[in-house]
């Protein structure tokens, strides 16, 4: 019988165990630091990778620490095989493309043009929607590699669902935000988007094939696995928790300040993140795909690529707008949330196994 993992059992027990609280400690550190030490978190916040692409070059550096180990791991030959069981790739396209972007615009819509509708100002509702189609329309990449890590999702499958993602992001996302946005004249600055492709995915991607391709091949893949590998178990978890305590340092005075709008904003991308993650979960096991490619599927298709959506949003907007606030809050709502996703993933393996361990994607 095949052994089964979860997050308790992995080499970080205790610290992943309780991840959930040190994202919170972390969130509240970054507010801290923002609040206190406004004019360095500034200075941090200008720093860019490339002039007037609005992509923050420490982020970028601890995206690369993130996804870097994790490519590390993945055998690039595998990838070949994911063509011969496309279905699980197909229900995470499907949802990411043709469900989730207008979903959410519709539960925006519902939220602040009728619930909310007492709340908040037509133009403060204008704003928030207009930054909910941006996150959504933006499938995650980066982090999808921490949240299949702690699933024990397919790295081969995983990687091939976020390529092939990334390629339709390139064309499909600018005409899907104009479209929702109802603006015709809405511009997406092709430079934050493929600069934001480039620094979160091309770069980490290459570096893990280079270095695991010639490190096996001088050392042999005994001491790659046992040596060099082994070294970055807690890489990945400490740069996420690091990401988080900048963008909230960055975000410190629009947080405090407008923290009614964050619970409002908060409560359409709640429900869109278990809506869409249990879409995608419950496709998967319909159509018998095997759970190390559903449980990534689903947080895929949850999830948001929130470094690109915040950038386009201060991009089109400007740092201090409503839909620069809104894409924020869906960091600080998304994480938690997928957190406890990864752990229902987790916690549902033998029910999901009962009828799909023997049969391939």
């Amino acid at each position: 019988m095949e052994k089964v993992r979860t997050m308790e059992n992995k080499r970080m027990q205790f610290f992943e165990r309780y991840l959930s609280v040190w994202v919170l400690l972390c969130m509240v550190a970054g507010v801290a630091l923002g609040k206190v030490f406004p004019e360095a978190v500034h200075r941090i916040s200008e720093i860019e990778f490339v002039r007037n692409s609005h992509v923050n070059a420490p982020i970028a550096v601890l995206i690369w620490l993130m996804i870097y180990p994790m490519m590390l791991k993945i055998d690039f030959a595998g990838i070949k095989g994911v063509a011969r069981r496309p279905k699980g790739l197909f229900i995470t396209l499907f949802v990411n493309w043709l469900v989730k972007p207008f979903s959410m615009a519709l539960l925006a819509w519902f939220f602040f043009r009728v619930v909310f509708s007492n709340l908040v100002s037509p133009a403060d509702a204008q704003q928030y929607t207009a930054g909910l189609i941006i996150l959504a329309a933006a499938p995650c990449t980066a982090m999808v590699f921490v949240w299949s890590y702690l699933t024990d999702g397919d790295p081969a499958y995983t990687l091939a669902q976020v390529a092939i993602n990334d390629l339709i992001m390139l064309v499909a996302f600018a005409p899907i935000v104009m479209f929702l946005l109802g603006v015709a004249d809405v511009i997406i600055p092709s430079r934050v988007l493929v600069t934001s492709v480039v620094v979160f995915i091309v770069i980490p991607l290459l570096a893990g094939f280079l270095s695991r391709h010639f490190l096996i091949k001088a050392r042999g893949e005994a001491w790659f696995n046992e040596n060099f590998l082994a070294r970055f178990h807690p890489v990945t978890i400490f740069a996420l928790l690091a990401t988080l305590t900048l963008i909230f340092a960055f975000q410190a005075g629009n947080i405090t300040t407008k923290w009614v709008a964050v619970i409002l904003i908060a409560i359409p991308i709640l429900l869109q993140v278990y809506f869409n993650s249990a879409l995608v979960y419950g496709l998967m096991r319909l159509f018998k795909v095997p759970h190390n490619v559903a449980s990534p599927g689903a947080l895929i298709g949850a999830s948001n690529f929130f470094e690109l959506a915040v950038a386009v949003a201060i991009t089109l907007f400007g740092p201090t707008s409503g839909a620069a606030l809104a894409t924020v809050v869906g960091v600080l709502v998304e994480v938690p949330v997928m957190l406890s996703v990864c752990r229902i993933c987790n916690q549902s393996r033998d029910w999901y196994r009962e009828t799909t361990a023997t049969t391939a994607p």
